[in-house]
């Protein structure tokens, strides 16, 4: 199975860059250093010093989830460099903004060995750490083997994705026992690991409940209600999915919301924005774009959110709040985010990639689960129209937040030794560092 892998691997490889060049018509950040993905570096090994901490967080989501974690790296390995890959364009440029000169970037490379090999032996981390799932056979096997730990941190698997990892027991054993350790995100996160054969996993929790909405968030939050209109009542659309937009869309044309409401719709992905305008057009709804930093006029009902990293503004300057990915069968988006705001927060049916964390906000009432587009804006409605029920949610969230965070403390009373001992046994030359030969 290994070698097929490989082979499908191969031959796909003259064929990426054209999917990067087409990805990079709406994302242009797809056209950087296209080399890195195959596994020419050039001179980044020079901006490194110390001991190099590898950390994966492949998009956006996970790269947010990692600023706890590396803000402890970094205060207890001053003399150490951050080392963050990322594969999406979304999530490199959420590092370059929440990081700066603070990280050495670049992107992880294809996961075919040569490539794997070549990343391994010009930056010779002593350790690294993938967020969430990002699991590839080849790099997680490659390190192992040349004496590069490798944990597994803020895991989760769904039900799905375990059913199909092991449907390819000869890849996901292998792999999974190469793992250094997991910390999971749950206990049914934990079982299902394990079962595919990971290390023995510890439950430490979800790191994005560590998320906190910092005073930039707020004042970009006010900043957005001053151009809404302060006065407006305001429901975010928030992340949504292909196929959402359009449900909701018809959902508003069937059923009117209090006078006045303004709709907030951010797709979860930037090369889209242009497509939802597109669609609004279609059917004649007035929209400003967020893009023209311009004020709202009164009889303008939607605002569509075409930036990116500000998803906490948008969560701040909102009455109500909807997490997108949900009402289609997607797995659903973050929505600790709005909840950690204090925020309303409405779900869809489809939260099975936040499965744990949405049970537990549902049975706090720090959120409200919705059937379909038209019972989600018939919610709004009843949310908007009632400021009682929505203090009483605010109050739920804010509370549920509050007991459910320590993620990162938990995360890190089991981690940091093991990265003191990876850093230690590079010192004294245990380590490879990087020898991956075959």
């Amino acid at each position: 199975m290994r070698a097929l892998y490989n082979l499908l691997w191969h031959l796909a490889l003259p064929f990426l860059p054209l999917r990067l060049w087409w990805r990079a018509r709406r994302e242009p950040g797809y056209r950087e250093r296209i080399a890195e993905r195959y596994g020419r570096y050039g001179d980044d090994r020079a901006a490194t010093r110390g001991p190099v901490l590898w950390v994966h967080a492949v998009s956006l989501g996970e790269t947010r989830a990692a600023v706890p974690l590396i803000a402890r790296m970094k205060r207890a390995h001053p003399d150490a460099t951050v080392l963050l890959t990322h594969m999406t364009a979304t999530g490199r440029a959420a590092g370059r903004l929440l990081f700066g000169d603070g990280v050495v970037q670049t992107w992880l490379p294809y996961d075919v060995p040569f490539a794997v090999r070549a990343f391994l032996a010009h930056f010779r981390p002593c350790a690294g750490l993938i967020i969430e799932t990002e699991l590839w056979p080849n790099l997680v096997t490659l390190a192992h083997d040349g004496g590069v730990p490798v944990f597994l941190v803020n895991a989760r698997m769904s039900e799905k994705s375990a059913t199909g990892y092991a449907r390819v027991p000869s890849l996901a054993r292998p792999m999974m026992t190469s793992l250094a350790g997991v910390a999971a995100q749950a206990e049914a996160d934990a079982a299902r690991l394990a079962a595919l054969g990971a290390p023995k996993p510890v439950v430490t929790g979800n790191l994005k409940f560590d998320t906190e909405i910092g005073d930039n968030a707020l004042a970009l939050g006010r900043e957005f209600r001053t151009r809404f209109g302060e006065t407006r009542p305001v429901w975010l659309a928030g992340s949504t999915r292909d196929g959402e937009e359009a449900l909701i869309l018809e959902a508003l044309a069937a059923r009117a919301l209090p006078p006045g409401t303004l709709t907030v719709i951010v797709p979860r992905h930037p090369q889209r924005f242009d497509e939802i305008a597109g669609l609004l057009r279609q059917r004649g709804v007035p929209f400003v774009r967020r893009s023209d930093n311009t004020a709202v006029p009164a009889d303008t009902g939607v605002v569509l959110g075409d930036s990116m990293g500000e998803m906490a503004g948008y969560c701040a300057a909102a009455d109500v709040v909807f997490v997108g990915g949900s009402l289609l069968p997607l797995g659903g988006q973050n929505l600790i985010e709005p909840i950690a705001a204090g925020r309303p927060t409405l779900v869809g049916p489809h939260m099975f990639n936040f499965a744990e964390a949405t049970e537990k906000a549902l049975a706090a009432g720090a959120a409200r689960e919705i059937a379909d587009a038209r019972a989600l804006v018939a919610e709004v409605a009843a949310l908007l129209g009632d400021p009682a029920r929505r203090n009483a949610m605010r109050e739920a969230a804010l509370a549920f937040h509050a007991a459910h965070r320590g993620a990162a403390d938990r995360l890190w009373t089991w981690l940091a030794p093991q990265l003191a001992t990876a850093i230690a046994n590079t010192a004294a030359g245990a380590a490879p560092r990087g020898d991956v030969s075959p």
